[in-house]
């Protein structure tokens, strides 16, 4: 191999990119590089991963082939990398997206040694022609980016990469350099044994952006305070996840009517839209981008200030990466999750089916997810904890934790409670089996492994399983326990737990956060108790209201309007009937037949009181929102089984009752009787109807199932109160 050592690193360096000096360890990484040495490269987003390995690529002899998993990626730093140089074909990629022609153009200018740098999908890299094609030239060294994709641990796990090392073999063996900015100790090491590189160098750089602030805030009436966010930041470049692509088109699709410039970007579109979207946000003509979790982005943009999560990503190499994009110029950058549990339990539902391992490693992965959400620990501390990196410092002062921290409590007993439990059950459990014991719940598994007769069960009682899981949660960023990774996180005692036991010492901790539930999915516009804080004393009058017209009608109130409704007006307080068919889960049809009398009460009471209406941040909806509930309207009156609607909507059973449920709630009639008939007798129908009719006080399903036992299945229970609340309240 050619001699790099005596070069000056820096000319080469402003000749190429412009720049007078190197960050962190750019240097001494494109050395080893240079001196052929394999290298492993663990570096946080916006720390200058790509610098890496473009300009040894621009120094030494031949063609360096790079692998990244993001079509947009590719085009971002071939057009970036064209930009420095006059040759043209300096750069070029290799991918899906190239016809015929184009294809020919990229293999002539690498043939020809114009080209120092070749960008290849993975699926592209494992076709034989390409194979072929890489024997015909020099490839000065591999890079593999988003080197993380290869481990099933991490958060973006892409089969083909774990093909990567057989294809270097076949084409021709050269250094390989590997690129993560997420990668925990676990996914680490599997990284370098699949790419047989453990013997590489390693440079990890600090994983701490301290210009990043970090935020979770409640899911209620989410797509309000976004637009609110945005609005007293105009003109400020954000990016916005959703796990869906129907979300991620219905979101940037209420953010237009709203007046904000925004687009959608997600693996379901043409690719001609999708580039022509990433390039309008890279131009600054739009502010936001509306982007699906699964595929990223790929888009460096140092300048992006905000990066919001609609929804909770499926592990905290995902959030890590995600908010990494933003703030990459050191500037200001704003990170924050909107966190409702529901999103956690879509996501388990997304693992189902998989084979085992891959289940329990998507629930691990999410776990720690909800963990971090749910904690009042440092935000900053846990992230950095979670990637191996120890964070001394008490208070960040740039999360939501440190910014507002939760009153502490005295620990040490706790702890020490805690360890005795994991010890008890010899080191092969985890969390939730933990807090189970000592919370004194009797599982299925507490009673088969007898763990009900141990002498500490139920030790713990006086205290929630919310209490005992930050307890450990605390536990494991003191490193008195860990997880073995390997057995999808069973909880074991450190040395240093050991020592604590023997000497325990007091230990501070503050109580995790429990987060209301909303129902923006359903009610993108105004609504739910994000709008302000609950009028008490008028939600009084509303229930009594709402007691009075149900006696006269000889109904349950519930019948008329349910507790969210009712405190839903009694936030907004809507003073005509138009205005209280916009609250939660009322509609038209309900606003109309029995919203008289509840909008004269609001009316005087908010002359009488003086009071001024939460008027100052009214969000335009999207006329028909949801094709969804026109799509499920419709196919209700032909009489279409609901297995078939499900299929035609590529959703659940679950998902579509949520939405019948919806419909219903807000006043539309939809007579199900068809499909009740075909899965239910008529004795069972007949029972469930009739406790809602004569014994239900809340008329929820779940009070339905307590009630009643067993022998329902909650399906069944939900079929009937659609049918009851269709029939009766609508």
């Amino acid at each position: 191999m050619k001699n790099y050592a005596d070069i000056s690193l820096v000319e080469y360096l402003k000749k190429y990119f412009g720049f007078n000096f190197f960050k962190g360890n750019q240097e001494v990484i494109i050395r080893n590089i240079l001196s052929g040495h394999d290298t492993f490269v663990l570096m946080p987003t916006g720390g200058g991963k790509s610098l890496c390995y473009q300009l040894p690529a621009m120094i030494m002899d031949g063609t360096a082939i790079v692998i990244s998993p993001l079509i947009a990626l590719m085009k971002n730093q071939v057009d970036a990398m064209r930009g420095f140089t006059d040759e043209e074909g300096v750069a070029h990629f290799l991918n899906s997206t190239l016809n015929k022609a184009q294809i020919t153009k990229v293999k002539e200018d690498v043939l020809s040694g114009h080209t120092k740098m070749l960008y290849v999908a993975p699926e592209s890299l494992t076709k034989e022609e390409n194979i072929l094609f890489m024997k015909q030239f020099k490839i000065s060294f591999y890079a593999v980016d988003e080197a993380h994709c290869i481990s099933e641990w991490g958060h973006d796990f892409r089969p083909e990469y774990r093909r990567i090392r057989s294809i270097i073999s076949q084409t021709g063996l050269a250094p390989i350099i590997a690129l993560t900015a997420t990668a925990t100790p676990k996914v680490q090491n599997d990284i370098q044994k699949n790419l047989d590189m453990m013997d590489a160098h390693v440079f990890k750089s600090s994983f701490n952006r301290p210009n990043l602030y970090y935020e979770i805030r409640p899911k209620v009436n989410a797509i309000k305070e976004i637009i609110k966010y945005i609005k007293t930041n105009e003109g400020k470049s954000g990016i916005i996840y959703c796990l869906s692509r129907r979300k991620v088109e219905e979101v940037a699709e209420i953010l237009k009517v709203n007046g904000i410039k925004a687009l959608p970007y997600h693996a379901g579109m043409d690719s001609v839209t999708r580039s022509n979207n990433q390039d309008g946000f890279l131009l600054e003509d739009v502010d936001v981008i509306v982007a699906t979790i699964a595929f990223g982005m790929g888009i460096d943009k140092p300048d992006v200030r905000f990066v919001i999560h609609y929804n909770i990503p499926k592990s905290l190499e995902g959030y890590y990466q995600e908010t990494g994009r933003a703030g990459r110029d050191g500037g200001e950058g704003k990170c924050i999750l909107f966190y409702g549990y529901k999103d956690i339990q879509k996501l388990e539902k997304f693992i189902q089916g998989k084979p085992l391992a891959e289940q329990e490693i998507g629930k691990q992965l999410l776990m720690e997810a909800a963990a971090f959400a749910e904690s009042s620990i440092c935000r900053r501390k846990l992230l950095l904890h979670y990637f191996g990196e120890e964070y001394d410092v008490e208070n960040c002062e740039n999360c939501d934790n440190c910014l507002s921290p939760k009153v502490q409590f005295e620990g040490c007993e706790y702890i020490e409670l805690v360890l005795e439990t994991v010890l008890a059950v010899r080191e092969k459990f985890k969390i939730e089996h933990i807090v189970n014991i000592l919370t004194g719940k009797v599982t299925s598994t507490v009673k088969s492994y007898e763990h009900d007769e141990l002498e500490l069960f139920g030790d713990g009682s006086d205290h929630s399983p919310l209490f005992w899981t930050s307890v450990i949660r605390k536990a494991l960023v003191e490193e008195f326990i860990d997880k073995d990774i390997e057995n999808y996180g069973l909880l074991y005692l450190t040395e240093k737990g050991r020592q604590f036991m023997e000497s325990p010492y007091s230990i501070m901790i503050s109580p995790d956060k429990e987060y209301e539930e909303g129902d923006d999915d359903d009610n993108p516009q105004i609504g739910g108790k994000g709008g302000g804080a609950c009028d008490e004393e008028l939600l009084a009058m509303l229930k009594q209201e709402c007691k009075s017209v149900a006696k006269k009608l000889n109904l349950p109130p519930f019948v008329i309007f349910q507790d969210p409704s009712l405190e839903d007006m009694a936030t907004q307080y809507p003073i005509t009937i138009d205005e209280l068919k916009n609250c939660q889960g009322v509609g038209e049809g309900k606003a109309r037949k029995y919203g008289k009398t509840f909008v004269a009460l609001i009316k005087t009471y908010v002359e009488e009181k003086e009071i001024v209406r939460p008027q100052d941040m009214v969000v335009k909806s999207v006329i028909n929102k949801s094709g969804n509930k026109v799509f499920i309207i419709q196919s209700i009156d032909k009489k279409i089984d609901f297995a078939d609607i499900c299929r035609g909507r590529d959703m659940d059973m679950t998902s579509l009752l949520d939405e019948i449920e919806s419909i219903v709630n807000s006043g539309t009639k939809l007579n199900i009787d068809y499909y009740i008939n075909d899965v239910m007798d008529e004795e069972k129908r007949d029972e469930i109807f009739d406790f809602f009719r004569n014994e239900a006080e809340t008329g929820t399903a779940d009070e339905a199932l307590e009630a009643l036992g067993d022998v329902y299945e909650e399906e069944e229970i939900r079929l009937v109160r659609i049918k009851f609340m269709s029939e009766i309240a609508n």
